[in-house]
């Protein structure tokens, strides 16, 4: 299964079948990528946010998203020719989920604390795998069982609904996550006829044309001159975050990954508490470890199968 940029923290199977020995100083490094990446990208939603409507981020993301790509292509020109759309249903599926994720993400980011919206994100990897059992007729494990409870309690942990703390734009994020989660599942049928280039090169045009009703044409003439760096950042952040977590699921495996990801909370939790004056709420980093400690459960579960049908 390959990953669409993890707002997204989106983990789950790497493009390519998992290393044999895990390089962990590189996956440490790529890592460290990651989670800068997501952080600008949170930051520069929050600074934009004043200035531009939801979708009008959005188009910033995917008009910048795209231009990188150009500049990559451009550099190898041969690139171009693996941009041939091949089931184009299936793509229309997946950019379609992943846009309306994105869209709950990002209101989430502006209105919610985002050491809040980091780990609810977390259940991302939860709900592919209960979707992965639904619509690809994989096996129920009693480690996707625990994974699927644990995750579901880590997050009544965060929001601990029926009482003061629970906010109810936090939902946002749990349907944000379930796109994402339903935009992987797309992925992977997509893998075998398209490059991982071309599944990202039509999502930013299918978004483009996704996130152009609600916005208005003369939206760039709103920024102010510093606003552009944190477009280019929000643009930047996307892309790099992708390619920084794809290196580290190539050089390592998702069990050494995803507990290095875990850092995304204390890390965003900093930023918010210098920049935005937020509150550190420890039940958020709870509730966040109980949802990784399902998912690497299950990682175990499905290396140890793995070991097994290879002897």
């Amino acid at each position: 299964m390959t990953f669409t940029p993890v707002e997204a923290g989106a983990l789950g199977e790497p493009e390519q079948p998992p290393p044999r020995t895990s390089n962990v100083p590189a996956a440490i490094v790529w890592m460290l990528g990651t989670l800068l990446s997501f952080s600008l990208m949170a930051i520069s939603i929050r600074q934009l946010g004043g200035t531009l409507n939801l979708f009008e981020l959005l188009m910033v993301r995917a008009v910048g998203g795209l231009g990188i790509l150009f500049i990559v292509m451009a550099a190898q020109p041969s690139l171009f020719g693996s941009l041939t759309l091949r089931k184009p249903l299936v793509h229309l599926i997946r950019n379609g989920t992943h846009f309306a994720a994105n869209i709950c993400w990002t209101n989430a980011v502006i209105v919610l604390p985002l050491a809040t919206v980091f780990a609810i994100e977390f259940l991302m990897p939860v709900w592919a795998g209960l979707l992965a059992v639904v619509l690809l007729g994989e096996r129920f494990t009693p480690s996707r069982a625990g994974t699927i409870v644990l995750g579901f309690l880590g997050v009544l942990v965060i929001l601990r609904p029926g009482i003061e703390a629970f906010q109810p734009a936090a939902l946002g994020v749990l349907v944000a996550s379930f796109g994402y989660a339903a935009s992987n599942i797309a992925t992977k049928k997509l893998i075998p006829v398209q490059s991982t280039l071309a599944i990202i090169f039509w999502m930013n045009v299918m978004q483009i044309g996704m996130a152009l009703p609600g916005i208005n044409l003369d939206f760039p003439a709103r920024l102010a001159a510093h606003q552009w760096l944190w477009a280019f950042g929000l643009a930047f952040g996307g892309a790099f975050a992708h390619y920084c977590l794809t290196n580290a699921l190539r050089v390592a495996d998702a069990i050494v990954v995803i507990p290095l990801d875990f850092i995304r909370i204390p890390l965003i939790a900093f930023v918010g508490w210098m920049f935005y004056g937020e509150r550190v709420d420890m039940w958020v980093f709870v509730g966040a470890g109980i949802i990784v400690l399902g998912i690497v459960w299950n990682l175990r579960g499905e290396m140890r199968k793995t070991a097994h049908s290879g002897t």
